[in-house]
């Protein structure tokens, strides 16, 4: 998924003791829906757990990057919360 994120708590620990990140992953681009192009935006709760949380905390919100990982049940059972696996630079666009 490509996006930025627009909200960022402090880093916590789980009972575990590995470090973890919570976010607001903010998706703005388009796609066609029956042949006509539609406007998608979207905001998502996130979260980061292990190594990468701690690298996720020099990341800049106004940074596009491509986010991987799954959905799961958030843990009070309201929602959905993507997990993030991977994160890489969004291609930047190349000019003609």
């Amino acid at each position: 998924m490509s996006a930025r994120w627009v909200e960022r708590a402090a880093l916590r620990y789980t009972p575990a003791g590995l470090p973890a990140l919570d976010l607001t992953l903010e998706h703005c681009g388009e796609a066609v829906e029956a042949g006509k192009p539609r406007k998608v935006e979207m905001r998502i709760r996130a979260v980061a757990i292990g190594p990468l949380a701690q690298q996720l905390l020099g990341l800049p919100s106004e940074s596009p990057a491509l986010w991987s990982g799954f959905l799961a049940a958030a843990r009070n059972g309201k929602g959905v919360v993507f997990h993030i696996t991977g994160v890489s630079p969004a291609a930047s666009p190349t000019s003609t």
